[in-house]
């Protein structure tokens, strides 16, 4: 996972503040053009921290996903850490162990019960 800073990071804080929104919107909020907005969602998308949501999936609105607020809990470590994919999935992402970091797996909305 390769993010832009600050451009991925104001994109998912914005969508996190105000919910699901468009290009056009998004730019405004953060300053940046709405042809940088229109290239880093979909390789948000691809990263599965945005998805694309509407009645048509021509529609271009877009919310975060669980994964894109986790991204958003741990932004600080991005520049510290070799792996940060590694950081925000936990150490174990191909066991079906439920070993998750603790913060991430809040951020999910996971929280460790099961539904009886």
């Amino acid at each position: 996972m390769k993010l832009r800073q600050p451009t991925d990071f104001l994109i998912l804080e914005e969508l996190e503040d105000k919910g699901r929104n468009v290009a056009t919107n998004l730019a405004s909020h953060t300053g940046k053009t709405r042809k940088n907005i229109n290239t880093r969602l979909p390789m948000l998308e691809d990263y599965g921290l945005v998805q694309k949501i509407g009645p048509s999936k021509r529609s271009g609105l877009y919310e975060i996903t669980s994964d894109g607020k986790v991204v958003l809990l741990y932004q600080d470590q991005y520049d510290q850490v070799d792996n940060f994919e590694e950081l925000i999935k936990g150490p174990n992402t191909t066991t079906d162990e439920k070993t998750d970091n603790p913060q991430a797996s809040f951020a999910r909305g996971e929280d460790g019960t099961e539904d009886i």
